[in-house]
């Protein structure tokens, strides 16, 4: 199975990367790096690596915690950091710009023997950590070869993942029983990844729970709640693609209030997309990209109705902005996205009803009174608005979101733990 599967690989190269260049069109960082996808290198690394692919900005801040443990307790080593997302890149870069010196960047190679073996012989890493979900079955076969050790870390697997994985479960389960240990991130993900024949496994809790917020950017949350003035915000963060047109059109359904709508896309290509849909509506706009920090931030104009945080990097920020925030990906069956870093800001949640990605941890949240479900967008802005109209409740919420998401810290430790028992 894992001969078709790498001749499949073989026959769809060109049109993959045909895609990769057709996609740097909006997104000019899949032009660049593109021989490291190939298996070639020109990076200088030293010969005692640890290996932590994160595939995109998400998980890449999802390993923080763990990458900077690695640092303190393997003070001779330097840490590889790949990721398969320009913005999974540039993520890594700006987290990890204080210890540039030991944390390598690259692009992970396709999943093809050969490109596999020349990224391992290039680098020789003593182990490698996969985060979340990320398992590909010639990079574990070829690890097992080379006699590297596969922890999957932070590992979720959803419902619908693993109907999936069983339909390809001659090639999934090997791979799975190949891993030498997993760090699950719940009970119910861990019985799934069981499911698939995962051997070692231990739940050690969601390390995006040991994720802290920068500090300079709630200040800088501060700075902008101050320009937007004395409205009420109402922030909908990390929206995917058919998400924003429901938002605006339920949004401009509402009438007679001052409130202040911020939309931060998940995807940055999408920027001027989602621009000119506010603008279609006739709904006056500001951008995040506009404002000058360094300069001072002036007051927003009393006109302005939506603002369009056309920035990466910058979530805590627009979270501390706020006063209410729904998590995108949610409206729509797309899974959802996490809302932990809400919760670490202490800001009343609005969830979707698709969150099949991150199904235990939103019904935690939701049970403990950090989050409110709603099933469709006109539901979401009556929500929003009542919660807006209610300090109170926005406060009793508030306080229970940060209060879950101090339980839930510890998991860096425990994974820190098994880590050190196979490198």
């Amino acid at each position: 199975m894992r001969l078709l599967y790498t001749l499949f690989w073989w026959l769809s190269l060109p049109i993959v990367l045909g895609r990769l260049w057709v996609r740097g069109r909006q997104e000019p960082g899949y032009r660049r790096h593109i021989a490291e996808r190939l298996g070639f290198y020109s990076q200088q690394a030293g010969r005692k690596i640890i290996w932590v692919h994160a595939v995109s900005a998400g998980e890449t801040r999802a390993a923080e915690p763990l990458i900077r443990a690695l640092l303190s307790r393997y003070a001779d080593h330097q840490i590889l950091l790949t990721h398969m997302t320009p913005t999974g890149r540039a993520t890594g870069k700006l987290l990890f710009a204080d210890v540039s010196a030991r944390v390598v960047q690259s692009f992970l190679p396709y999943d093809i023997n050969w490109m596999i073996k020349r990224f391992l012989r290039y680098f020789s890493p003593q182990l490698c950590v996969l985060i979340e979900t990320e398992v590909w079955p010639n990079l574990v076969a070829q690890c097992n070869r080379h006699r590297v050790p596969v922890a999957l870390v932070n590992a979720r697997l959803s419902e619908k993942s693993l109907k999936k994985a069983r339909r390809l479960s001659a090639l999934i389960l090997p791979a799975a029983r190949a891993i030498t240990c997993v760090a699950a991130q719940s009970g119910p993900d861990a019985q799934r990844l069981k499911q698939l024949g995962v051997g070692r496994m231990i739940v050690t809790g969601n390390m995006k729970f040991d994720v802290s917020p920068p500090p300079q950017m709630a200040e800088r949350g501060m700075q902008l709640r101050n320009c937007f003035g004395t409205r009420p915000v109402f922030l909908c963060a990390s929206t995917r693609d058919g998400e924003e047109e429901l938002i605006l059109k339920a949004f401009s359904e509402m009438r007679q209030h001052d409130a202040l709508l911020v939309i931060t896309p998940r995807h940055p290509q999408r920027f001027e997309q989602v621009a000119a849909m506010i603008g279609a509506r006739g709904l006056k706009q500001a951008r995040r990209s506009a404002l000058d920090f360094a300069a001072g931030l002036e007051k927003l104009p009393a006109d302005v109705q939506v603002v369009l945080g056309d920035s990466m990097g910058e979530m805590y920020m627009y979270y501390a902005a706020c006063d209410v925030a729904f998590i995108g990906g949610s409206l729509i069956p797309l899974g959802g996205h996490n809302l932990i870093e809400a919760c670490a800001m202490a800001k009343p949640v609005l969830i979707g009803p698709h969150t099949f990605n991150f199904s235990e941890i939103t019904e935690d949240a939701i049970a403990a009174g950090a989050a409110i479900r709603v099933d469709n967008p006109a539901e979401l802005m009556r929500q929003a608005f009542a919660l807006l109209a209610d300090a109170g409740k926005r406060t009793s919420m508030g306080d229970s979101a940060h209060a879950f998401f101090m339980q839930h810290q510890g998991a860096t430790d425990r994974t820190m733990e098994i880590l050190e028992l196979i490198s």
